[in-house]
Order: structure tokens, then sequence, then C-alpha cells
């Protein structure tokens, strides 16, 4: 039972929809003013969206009955790290922890890890700015005995202390050597994140920081359960061949749930983040062999809004994860071999080390466009930098050609098949659709994709990829000497080790002078111990 839904390596306050009476679906799941909310329309999901009517509130379930002898649970409460007290960072993910981790009121830990080995299955959290997930599958043998576990650790869990010293221990050692220590790559974006959204309730990791977990008490979690559990920030989200009788009881027992939850004061409106007005530098000076740099800025686009499939189409054009067929990718790996690889991203993508393919249930009502260059060697990271922002200015300025339209276009309308392949993405995403206010995922994104243009597409290009006023993180041993070449204009050379083409080496020439545009004093050097401390 593992928070993050992290794979090994492989070598705020949504509010309740109006009551549905007639069977249709509401035209609304939220109220909010544009600027704090994503606009909600029809809902056009392909599944069963059910809605349970009391008085005070309704649990939104997504369903998809089948024959699969899985049974697949994504229970999500739309409460999450945003919702963290100022001073409490990382209580939603502590709370979340020991719902997943700390037994149940009749069963301890250790009784209930023992209870779900023979059923190979288990219980995995996930928290992010506005969900907390907790998702797992069983064999329809196995429903009955894998359900009483689940409603156990979610609707009476068991609170008690030397789980909450474990768990608290846990959070801890995830930032002080998980992510710290050993994964540059996460903590550059991690460091991006939290330096654009500052002084706003995203501007915190997710995890929380060492001097915060260590205040927190279990009675601190107990409270935020309290108050952000309820019924109306609840979505059950159930896959596969179960009953409808079985879904019947499940949505009674989640009525034991309080009807609504108690709004945090700070979330009754989300600040946008500050707009980037110039390029800043943040360097995380730590004992590593490579720079890792996350390069960023805000952006509006969410998958509620129409620029959404258009700006999506773009960060595939410049570098789809773990995929070789991005420009960035071909630019800096294929042509110079500078790297390991070079990828873009609209939406918030965690764990990137570890996955092929975005999670589900990390929906955010504000984003932002992010290139991600993995590790380069410390004498080529200057010229590394100017590189990525020459192709992004580069592209700004000349668009994508017709042809480059239609081939990104015409993978992405077939990649969306992969990522709702499973039974869990697809349950996954279809309560993001919810969350959104959009239709069905793989529908709605494709029907997006047919009806571009290159005009649009080219639009996009032109109101949202930037090379300047962008926020860099980096990670790199000798953080002050990177300090000192980032803030000089001096020219970068680039030397290679067999023959290059011309068209390379010329348009070297260009980017080895590129202006960088930075000065000294927009630039911060961080110790890696003061990061998230």
């Amino acid at each position: 039972m593992k928070l993050g839904f992290v794979p090994k390596p492989c070598s705020s306050q949504a509010k309740a929809p109006a009551p549905s009476t007639s069977g249709h679906l509401p035209a609304k799941v939220g109220q909010a003013s544009a600027c704090q909310r994503p606009r909600a329309g029809a809902l056009f999901l392909g599944c069963f969206l059910l809605f349970v009517s009391g008085a005070a509130a309704q649990i939104r379930t997504v369903a998809l009955p089948g024959k699969s002898p899985l049974v697949t649970f994504s229970i999500v409460f739309t409460t999450g790290s945003a919702a963290d007290p100022a001073d409490r960072p990382g209580l939603a993910y502590l709370t979340a922890q020991m719902m997943a981790d700390g037994g149940t009121k009749d069963l301890t830990y250790k009784q209930v890890t023992d209870a779900l080995f023979p059923m190979a299955a288990e219980v995995n959290a996930q928290v992010d700015k506005e969900m907390s997930m907790f998702g797992g599958a069983t064999h329809v043998d196995n429903l009955a005995e894998y359900y009483k576990l689940l409603r156990g650790m979610l609707l009476t869990p068991g609170w008690r202390e030397d789980d909450f010293r474990r768990v608290k221990d846990d959070a801890i050692n995830a930032i002080k050597v998980g992510l710290r220590g050993n994964n540059d790559e996460e903590l550059g974006k991690e460091v991006l994140y939290e330096t654009l959204y500052q002084g706003t309730p995203y501007g915190h990791f997710n995890g929380g920081t060492v001097s915060s977990l260590e205040k927190i008490s279990l009675a601190d979690v107990k409270a935020f359960y309290k108050s952000q559990y309820s019924q109306s920030q609840l979505i059950i989200g159930i896959a596969g061949g179960y009953s409808p009788e079985f879904l019947a009881s499940m949505k009674k027992d989640f009525e034991a749930l309080p009807a609504s939850a108690s709004p945090q004061p700070h979330l009754t409106a989300i600040p946008a983040p500050a707009a980037v007005e110039k390029s800043r530098i943040v360097i995380v000076d730590k004992d590593t062999r490579s720079v890792a740099f996350s390069i960023g800025y805000p952006i509006e686009v969410t998958r509620a809004r129409p620029d959404f499939a258009a700006l999506l189409l773009v960060s595939s054009y410049l570098g789809q994860h773990r995929m070789s067929s991005g420009v960035l990718y071909n630019r800096l790996r294929e042509k110079r071999g500078l790297n390991y690889g070079d990828y873009a991203y609209i939406e918030y993508f965690p764990h990137g080390m570890y996955l092929m393919e975005p999670q589900p249930n990390l929906a955010r009502y504000q984003q932002i466009f992010q290139v991600w260059i993995r590790p380069v060697e410390p004498p080529t990271a200057k010229f590394a930098l100017r590189l990525a922002l020459f192709e992004l200015d580069k592209l700004n300025k000349n668009g994508l050609t017709q042809e480059e339209f239609e081939r990104t276009r015409e993978f992405l309308s077939k990649y969306v098949n992969v990522l709702t392949r499973t039974k869990r993405a697809e349950l996954g995403y279809a309560i993001d659709s919810l969350f959104y206010g959009i239709p069905a995922y793989n529908d709605y994104l494709k029907a997006q994709l047919a009806k571009l243009t290159l005009a649009d597409v080219n639009r996009v290009i032109k109101r949202y990829i930037r090379a300047d006023r962008v926020m860099i993180a980096a990670v790199t041993r000798n953080g002050e000497d990177l300090k000192r070449q980032l803030a000089s204009e001096e020219v970068s050379p680039m030397t290679y080790n067999s023959p290059k083409p011309k068209e390379i080496t010329e348009e070297d020439t260009l980017v080895v002078k590129w202006p960088l545009g930075v000065k000294a004093e927009d630039i911060k050097v961080r110790r890696a111990g003061e990061v998230f401390q």
C-alpha cells in the first residue's frame, strides 16, 4: 500500500452536482467563477454516471460494468494538498497514507496486509492538489472480502499512534532520501512548481515539508479527515464484473460519510500564480554528476478550455514523454548526443523516471507549460539550455508545417487509445472528465483533434509558446559555478566526438551565443538540504 501509485523502475472544493431525478445527467458538476473553476458542460461519458439523491449531498459514481473477472476500484475525494492549512503542508498526504497504510478500526495494519496477500491485492493511495485517490483491483471471487478491507480503510481508519509514527517517518524519508537524495529530475520539476506557485495553495510539494511533517499530529490528521472526506467530495469509480446489487450496497455504505465538507477558508478562491515577467533561475546545489533542467511557466489551459487539444498537439510535437519522435529529443539527443531525453508537458506529470504514460486522477484547475531536459554533462549544460530555448523561439516564430501538424495529430488520435487501454486508466480518465465537465476523454480528444486546423495550432503556438519570461529550475553540483555561467552572455562553445552535418554546425554558431537574458540577481542558489525542509 504505497502512496503515489508509482511502479518500480523498469531495466477547491468541487461542489456536488445538482440532484437528478429524471435519470439524465446534470448540466454542471460544480459552480465557480470562470477564473477559479473550469466551465462545466453536459457529460457524455462512455459509462454509466449514477447519482445518489439525498437531502444534503449526492455521491457521484462512475461505473463501468463488464464481464471481466477483475473488479477495479478508483475511489476519489476531490480534496488534496491544495486544502492543506498554510502552516501544515503535507497534511493531506499524511491523511491519505494513514488511511491506506494504517489498518482499520477493527484490524491492525499487519492484519490488513496479511489478509490482502493471498488475494494478490493491495490498496494504493495517490494525493495531488485537488484529488486524493484510493485504488486497487481484485478477482471477483474475492470481491466481498477485499471490499470489506477497502471499506474499513476509507470509512473507519485505524488511527493508531504506532502506525502514525511509521507513516510520518516514511513521508519524511521520502523527501530526504527519495526526492532530495535519489531523483534529480523529479526534484527539479517539483522545485519549478513550488517556485511558480509560491504564495498560493498550489505552492508546496504534495508531500509537504520536513519541518511541517515533523509537527503534524495524529489529531491534525483525524481533523483533516473529518473536515474533508465527505459525500460531496466523493467520486466512486468501479469497473469489471460486479453486480448492480454490489454497487448499490457500496453507495449505501459511503452514505456514512458526512454529507458535505468543511471548506478551508483560503480555498474559497484559488488565486492564479504570479505572471513570470522576466526569466529567472533556481539552482539546487547537491552532490550529483549531471545537470537536470526544468523550464516552465503558468498557462491558463486545462482540458476544459478550447485550446487544450491544440496545445497538447504542440507539446507532443516538441516531445512526447519517453518517445523519440519529438523535436527536442531529435535536436538535443539524436543530432548532438547531449543527454538522455527531452520532453514537453502541459499537464502535471510526476514520477516520469518510472512511467511511460501519464497517470489519471491528477486533475488540476491550474497547469503549467513545461520542458524537461533530462541530465546533461556539466560542460555542455549551458549549451543545452540555450538550445532548448532556441528551439522554443524557433517554434514560436515559424509554427508547424502542414505535414508536421498532420503527422502529430494522427499520432495523438491513436495514442489516446493507449492511454485508456486498461480498466484502471479508463476509469481514472472518466473520473477526470467528470471533474473537468467534459465528455469521455478518448472521444473528446479525438473529436477536438479532428476539427483542428493548422491555423488553430499556429495561433496557439503564438499565444502560449515562448523562450523568454520563463522559470528555470536546475539541479547540479557547484551551483555557484553554474550561476556564474548562466548570468554571463559569453559563448558556450560545443565540441563533438565525431563530425556533425553542416546543418548542425551552422545552427550551433547561433546557439552558442543565444541570449539567456538572465542577470545574477535573477538566479538563486539553494542547497539541496534546504529544499522542502
